[in-house]
C-alpha cells in the first residue's frame, strides 16, 4: 500500500504542477493561483489520510469512496490539462529547433515561445466537462433513478401471459450506499410499476452478508403478485476481499443466502419455477454467476433446466452477460429472454434515445446495457441500481427495467 501511494502521489504532483501552467496562462490574480494549489493539495492530502487509515478487506465506501472519486476527477483534470499542454510544448519546441536551425537572426524568433492563450482555454474547457461530470455524478447521480420500458413480441408466448409486466433491478451493491431516502425511493419507485414479479439479478453486496443488513428492511418492502426472484452475482462470493478462514467465507455466502430469503427473495440456484396464470405457465430460471475469463463460474445451465421441456416458454436470469453470449444462445434449448447486469455501463457513458449510446465500458462488453436480440432470443443487461467503486453515475443513471410480453397476433 506504501508504494501504491507514493507512485500515485508523484503522478498526482507532477501532472497537478504540469497542468498549473495552464492556470497561470489564463489567470494572472495570486488568488487563482493559490486556490489552484490548496484545492490539489487538499484532495491529495485527504486520499493519502484515507488510504493509509484504510483496514484492507473493508468496503471502499463512505469517505473513501469519495475522496478516491474526488481524487479522479482532479487527476483527470490535471491529465487532460497536461496532454494539451504536452502538445502545445512539442509545437513550441519544435519551432524554436526549427529557426534555431535555419539560423534566423530575428530576436523573437529564435527566443522560446511563450505558450498561447487559446491553446491554454481549449484545454481546460474541454477538461472541465469530466471534471464537472464526474463530480456532479458523485453528488447527483447515482441515486437519479431512471425506469426504462421495454415491450418484446414472441409468437409462443402463452396467450394468458399477453402484457405479463417484469420489473428487472440489479447490482444493488448494498455495501456503497449512503443516503438511506434515496434508497428508499428507489424501492417505493420499483413498487409504484406494479408489476406482475420482480426479478433481482445478482450482486446486492459488494462483498459481505453484513452490508446488506441495514438496508435488510428496505428491500424486504420489495413486492409482486408473483413474487421477487434473486440469482447470485460475482460480488456475492466474497471472492474481492480478505477472509479469515475458508470456513468464514463460506459461512459469510451462507448468511447471505438465508438473509435474501428472509427479505422475502426466492434465491434461484441452477433450479427454476413455473410461473402460472390462466392455466398456463412460463419457466423461470435462475442460475449461479458465469462470467467470462476472472470471473467466477459457478453457474450450471444444465442443472437449473432440469425438468423443463423444450417448448416452455422460458426466461433465465443470470448475472453476467457473458453468459448469454457464450452458452446461452449455443443452448439446445430456447431462452425466450434472458436478464442480466454485471456491467453498470460503467456508470459513466453518453446515451440520447435514437442518436448515440455509448460507454467506455463496449470495448469489454458486447451486450452492456438495454434489450439485444440474437438468434430469436432477448436479452436485457440492467445498468445497476446500485453503484461500486466510483461513487456515482453520469449519462449512465441507475436503471429499473419494465418489461412487458406481449404474444404477436394478440390485441
Amino acid at each position: 500500500m506504501t508504494r501504491f501511494i507514493v507512485i500515485l502521489s508523484i503522478i498526482y504532483i507532477v501532472l497537478a504542477i504540469y497542468g498549473f501552467q495552464a492556470f497561470r496562462t489564463l489567470f494572472k490574480s495570486p488568488v487563482v493561483h493559490v486556490g489552484y494549489v490548496v484545492a490539489y493539495l487538499a484532495v491529495w492530502s485527504y486520499l493519502v489520510f484515507k488510504l493509509v487509515t484504510y483496514v484492507p478487506g473493508s468496503a471502499m465506501r463512505g469517505g473513501t469512496a469519495i475522496a478516491g472519486g474526488v481524487f479522479f476527477s482532479f487527476f483527470l483534470l490535471a491529465l487532460f490539462l497536461g496532454f494539451f499542454l504536452l502538445l502545445e510544448d512539442v509545437v513550441r519546441l519544435s519551432v524554436y529547433g526549427f529557426n534555431k536551425i535555419s539560423g534566423v537572426s530575428d530576436e523573437s524568433a529564435t527566443s522560446f515561445p511563450s505558450r498561447r492563450k487559446f491553446v491554454s482555454t481549449i484545454g481546460l474547457g474541454l477538461a472541465a466537462l469530466p471534471f464537472g461530470a464526474l463530480l456532479y455524478g458523485m453528488y447527483k447521480g447515482k441515486y437519479n433513478y431512471q425506469v426504462l420500458r421495454y415491450e418484446l413480441e414472441f409468437d409462443d408466448l402463452p396467450e394468458a401471459f399477453d402484457g405479463y409486466q417484469i420489473t428487472q433491478i440489479s447490482d444493488v451493491h448494498s455495501g456503497s450506499f449512503d443516503n438511506a431516502k434515496k434508497v428508499s425511493y428507489g424501492v417505493d419507485l420499483v413498487n409504484q410499476q406494479k408489476s406482475d414479479v420482480i426479478l433481482f439479478t445478482g450482486d446486492i453486496v459488494n462483498d459481505r452478508c453484513d452490508e446488506l443488513r441495514p438496508w435488510a428492511d428496505t428491500f424486504s418492502k420489495l413486492e409482486a403478485k408473483d413474487g421477487v426472484f434473486s440469482v447470485l452475482g460475482n460480488h456475492d462470493y466474497g471472492d474481492y476481499t480478505q477472509w479469515p478462514s475458508k470456513e468464514a467465507k463460506a459461512k459469510n455466502l451462507e448468511d447471505l443466502k438465508q438473509l435474501q430469503r428472509q427479505i422475502g427473495f426466492d434465491l434461484l440456484l441452477d433450479e427454476h419455477r413455473y410461473l402460472e396464470r390462466g392455466g398456463q405457465r412460463i419457466a423461470l430460471l435462475g442460475v449461479e454467476n458465469w462470467g467470462r475469463g476472472r470471473f467466477k463460474k459457478a453457474g450450471d445451465l444444465q442443472k437449473a433446466k432440469e425438468g423443463i421441456a423444450k417448448d416452455d416458454f422460458k426466461i433465465l436470469m443470470s448475472h453476467d452477460p457473458s453468459h448469454w453470449e457464450d452458452e446461452v444462445i449455443q443452448d439446445d434449448y430456447h431462452f425466450h429472454l434472458t436478464l442480466s447486469g454485471h456491467t453498470h455501463g460503467m456508470q459513466f457513458g453518453v446515451e440520447i434515445p435514437g442518436l448515440i449510446k455509448w460507454s467506455p465500458v463496449k470495448w469489454r462488453y458486447k451486450y452492456w446495457a438495454g434489450v439485444y436480440r440474437e438468434l430469436g432470443q432477448y436479452i436485457n443487461v440492467n445498468r445497476g441500481f446500485g453503484f461500486i467503486g466510483y461513487p456515482g453515475r453520469f449519462g449512465i443513471w441507475p436503471e429499473i427495467s419494465v418489461i412487458t410480453l406481449k404474444r404477436k397476433g394478440l390485441t
